[in-house]
């Protein structure tokens, strides 16, 4: 189970709520050490003056920003400290928004928000008032000394807090020159039409439990097998060039076809594929038919 990130309350109009943060999320990455290889002993850094290369003791070392000059202005912790936000122990809601109100590229680390055991029903009622509003808080909360915007939102039972990144922290894609080349392309009704197609080939439940880190899984299965004595090199795939000029229309028609393909492979697909196989049964015969020929097997005997 992670460590507590936080602890307070959440203040709903007069109502205050209190709640523990977990980090909904662990990153799962393989770590290195730089080694000197001449004697398998982990390599540790030294802090060195750029003036003259001698190594700095902690306590002769301070927070510098550099200006544009090249100089550096100077702050100490004491500086800093005085500027920190006041340590709150309050998740304050400001106000209530629709999800599709909220770009996503505005969130950032998530955190699951438990209740207190003890006094589990002012959570149960905001969670339940926001399931059925479909609203999600928007609030502000200290922690770590840093200020942050949040987004509070039901998910599954449960509250989920995501912290967001300041406004002015989304870089302007209108500084991205080659975007504008997008407004100049023109589109004709059927390339729009095959890519909407292709769209719907694709469309299908998004189950998160079927995408896996490969790439950490193979580093993992590499650091395994070295370390079971195995010292073959293993070499990458070469690059592949390609320059050729693509037929976008011929390139979504064989798209569309390769995931129809795919589809058919995938044990959901297998009943739908084999219902358009399955060969259409015989109509019945109509009654009268059928009477004519008992009449005429009675007059043969």
């Amino acid at each position: 189970m992670p460590s507590t990130a936080w602890s307070g309350a959440i203040s709903f109009g007069l109502v205050s709520i209190p709640v523990k943060l977990y980090s909904a999320v662990t990153r799962k990455t393989v770590r290195f050490h730089q080694v000197d290889t001449r004697t398998g002993a982990r390599v540790k850094q030294k802090r060195v003056s750029a003036a003259d290369g001698s190594e700095v003791a902690w306590d002769d070392i301070a927070k510098g920003y550099e200006q544009a000059d090249g100089e550096y202005v100077l702050l100490t912790d004491s500086d800093l400290s005085a500027l920190d936000a006041k340590a709150t122990k309050t998740i304050e809601i400001e106000q209530f928004v629709d999800l599709a109100e909220i770009d996503p590229i505005m969130y950032d680390s998530p955190y699951n928000v438990v209740p207190d055991p003890s006094t589990p029903k002012p959570y149960a009622l905001l969670l339940e008032a926001m399931e059925e509003s479909g609203k999600v808080a928007i609030a502000r909360f200290v922690m770590r000394t840093k200020e942050h915007i949040c987004a509070l939102r039901p998910l599954d039972g449960r509250l989920v807090l995501s912290t967001m990144v300041y406004p002015d922290e989304v870089n302007d894609p209108a500084e991205l020159e080659a975007l504008d080349a997008v407004s100049d392309v023109t589109i004709s009704a059927k390339e729009r039409k095959v890519a909407e197609a292709l769209i719907e080939s694709l469309t299908e439940p998004f189950e998160p439990s079927e995408y896996k880190d490969e790439y950490r899984e193979k580093v993992l299965d590499l650091i395994e097998a070295r370390a079971s004595g195995a010292t073959e090199v293993v070499e990458g795939a070469p690059e592949e060039e390609d320059d050729k000029v693509v037929d976008i229309m011929a390139a979504l028609e064989a798209s569309i076809a390769e995931a129809k393909k795919a589809r058919k492979r995938h044990p959901s697909g297998k009943d739908e594929a084999a219902a358009e196989e399955a060969p259409a049964k015989p109509a019945a015969k109509p009654r009268k038919a059928a009477k004519a020929t008992k009449k005429a097997a009675k007059k043969a005997s």
